[in-house]
């Protein structure tokens, strides 16, 4: 690290060059990056993939549907009402692209009162109608008093899109102002404050022009335009606190060659650490095989990597260029009894270490309460804010064409595939045998299938009416519940879709041998299978986050409870966040509609946070170590650096908080939960964590926190040798 400070300082305007250089061709294709995200990443290879497909190919199952729903004011006629609905259609006949075109007046129950909806549906999945949805944008006309609007998963999915962005413009309007001016606070000066906030959108655009290149390999979800510039600004602007921070230091005693030599050795080894801890905390996601996660994952992990050997490189080099002029431009004069205030309140946390240990446990444990009552669902319709058209379309479709008690449809679709055609004796005797086993359980209301339709309930009455020839009354059966080998069953529960009786039953029917092969499908056999997969991978993603860290701490600072005192400090920190999470949301509480927990936020908060807050861990027990080492007293050690550290930290904790916070603000559900707790997370870490419980513990445990194996000693003695 000492050489790399020096060969930075020699080359700096070639180093400065390659990221200009590379700033330029990268940012070109970060501005392309949206054109190639889709879909909202929920996207499984398991059973209910296999039943879709069946149903596409040999039900004739479309791929996706758009619904257009119709509405009109009081004073319309009749007449103009029929004239208006007929006439759009007629402008959408031979549409480009659309399998089949239904109008309200092709089926019953498709016209209420003033409303009204048609179904265009589709070969292709929903998240590739673009170009289609724009045609149509094009061709749907409204009139005065009469109004049509689009809705269904492809409008949704693609108003997804629309709204990721612009709430990532909104949380950028409104977070860095306010980063801007945490900064000035923090350096006093326009040019210091202003240079981590260019390391900032210098990480985050190479970061998105590298990831553009993925999606020739990767199904990129809309999240990564999120996820990226919150993980990039925040860390990046971290490590740029540190690093100038810790210059700017240097630089009253030494020359800037100097000065940016040992930044790099010092500064630049915590970057390390820090940015290994994070990235380790992400990959955890790699172990769940779900597009969202994944992409988390790999966005997350790449814009880690950048925004370290951005802090490593191109900051030194800036700096090197910038020299003594970092105090140019100051606005506010750096007080002196700063430091003396930090060292007062680094000293009354040494003096009552039992007493504000406590305190911070029982704060932490009472925030642990309300995680009993989380309830996780996978974000849906309702993730969109209620003022897209998309949205509003489809709750008047819902409020006006689906029964109240059909909403939460508790359908679970079941394929039988026999070995030979279907529609024979022995084969409709297997289908009659798993019909009456699955209705005897206590948990179904009802099942769908060619028996309920003819209301026979023995396979040899249902083989004789389909062979009757009756085609007027044979052919809609059959073409809707039988298909070469294949049978179709509707298995409708008794409890809500989303609850976890429903996952539990469609799962336990799913491995038991029915006599047949049997396949699931639908909603809730897709939950169940998302649900299954982050809950059975997810303890191998911990168990690889819990040991790096405990090794990558170890081997930073040479201490076994250090390590450990970090993770289980971080584990109830983050239970205690996601308590507040709960209270907040799903209690409905800062007026706020109560709404389920969305399922990505407890992994992404966890993977996210465990590795970021690391960051403070080694900002504080990097400074300790450095005094430890030179007096070999704990104490003392503790109290300097809590002095040193606690101005960056807090400053950066405000502006994580604020970074992250700012998502609150958004109206993509999921995104605002995400934003909330990350930044409840990341102040529940800087305040009560890593100010008062990490000293006081330090304090409590004295010089066991530095055990490992003799190694203490050692140093202490090879320091001590040396001229001060």
């Amino acid at each position: 690290m000492d050489k790399l400070g020096g060969f930075i300082y020699r080359h700096r305007k070639l180093v400065l060059f390659c990221w200009f250089f590379a700033i330029i061709v990268l940012g070109f294709f970060a501005l392309k990056l949206p054109t190639v995200l889709s879909g909202n990443g929920f996207e499984y290879k398991g059973e209910y993939n296999k039943t879709r497909q069946i149903l596409e190919k040999e039900f004739g199952q479309p791929k996706s549907s758009i619904v257009l729903v119709f509405q009109r004011e009081n004073s319309v006629t009749d007449q103009k009402w029929r004239g208006f609905i007929q006439n759009t259609f007629l402008n959408l006949k031979n549409f480009d692209g659309a399998k089949e075109i239904i109008s309200p007046y092709a089926q019953k129950g498709m016209i209420k009162d003033d409303y009204a909806y048609g179904l265009i549906t589709f070969n292709k999945k929903a998240e590739a109608l673009g170009k289609e949805i724009g045609q149509l944008k094009q061709r749907l006309k409204n009139e005065k008093g009469l109004k049509v609007t689009m809705t269904g998963e492809p409008v949704i999915v693609k108003d997804l899109n629309t709204a990721s962005q612009e709430d990532l413009a909104k949380a950028e309007m409104i977070g860095l102002p306010i980063t801007l001016l945490v900064l000035i606070l923090a350096f006093g000066g326009l040019v210091a404050a202003a240079i981590p906030l260019i390391i900032g959108v210098v990480s985050i655009l190479i970061t998105l022009g590298t990831v553009y290149f993925f999606s020739y390999q990767a199904n990129l979800t809309i999240f990564i335009l999120n996820i990226i510039p919150m993980i990039g600004l925040a860390l990046s602007i971290d490590f740029a606190l540190l690093f100038i921070n810790r210059y700017k230091e240097e630089l009253q005693r030494n020359s800037v060659t100097e000065a940016i030599r040992i930044t790099v050795a010092t500064a630049g080894r915590s970057i390390i650490f820090s940015g290994l801890c994070v990235f380790i905390g992400l990959s955890g996601l790699w172990f769940i095989q779900i597009d969202i996660f994944q992409n988390v994952a790999l966005g997350g992990m790449t814009v880690v990597f950048i925004s370290v050997f951005c802090a490593l490189t191109f900051l030194p080099a800036l700096l090197s260029v910038i020299g003594s002029r970092i105090n140019k431009l100051s606005l506010l004069k750096t007080s002196k009894n700063q430091t003396s205030i930090w060292h007062r309140f680094a000293v009354m946390v040494m003096r009552h270490p039992i007493f504000l240990t406590l305190i911070a446990f029982m704060i932490l444990l009472v925030g642990l309460f309300p995680l009993k009552q989380m309830i996780l669902t996978i974000p849906g319709t309702d993730s969109l804010p209620p003022n897209y058209p998309s949205r509003m379309a489809y709750d008047l479709f819902r409020d006006h064409f689906i029964p109240k008690d059909k909403r939460d449809e508790k359908k679970v679709t079941v394929i039988l595939e026999s070995k030979g055609e279907f529609l024979n004796k022995e084969n409709l005797s297997k289908a009659e045998k798993v019909v009456e086993k699955i209705q005897k359980d206590k948990l179904v209301r009802t099942i769908n299938s060619p028996f309920s339709v003819t209301g026979l309930k023995r396979s040899d009455q249902l083989y004789q009416f389909l062979k009757s020839g009756d085609k007027q009354k044979v052919i809609p059966i059959t073409d809707y519940y039988l298909s070469g080998n294949k049978m179709r069953l509707e298995v409708f529960l008794k409890t809500r879709e989303h609850s976890s009786k429903a996952r539990k039953w469609v799962d336990s029917w799913t491995k038991r041998n029915l006599g047949i092969n049997a396949a699931f499908g639908g909603t809730i056999k897709f939950e169940q299978e998302i649900f299954d997969e982050i809950f059975t991978k997810a303890p191998y993603g911990l168990l690889l986050i819990f040991s790096s860290t405990f090794l990558i701490l170890m081997a930073a600072f040479r201490s076994i409870l250090i390590p450990l005192k970090a993770i289980l400090m971080n584990v109830l920190s983050l239970g205690c966040t996601f308590g507040i999470v709960v209270w907040i949301f799903q209690e409905g509480h800062f007026g706020l509609k109560p709404v389920d927990i969305a399922l990505i936020l407890p992994v992404f908060v966890f993977t996210l946070v465990f590795g970021l807050s690391m960051d403070y861990e080694v900002f504080l027990i990097s400074r300790i170590q450095e005094f430890y080492l030179k007096t070999g007293d704990n104490s003392e050690a503790t109290i300097a650096g809590l002095t040193y550290t606690s101005k960056i930290i807090t400053s950066a904790a405000a502006i994580m908080i604020v970074v992250t916070g700012a998502f609150a603000f958004t109206g993509v559900m999921p995104i605002k939960q995400l934003g909330v707790g990350i930044a409840i997370a990341i102040f529940i870490d800087a305040t009560i964590v890593r100010m008062i419980l990490v000293p006081a513990l330090m304090k409590l445990l004295g010089d066991w926190n530095w055990w490992f194996f003799g190694y203490k000693n050692k140093q202490l003695r090879e320091n001590r040798k040396k001229p001060a």
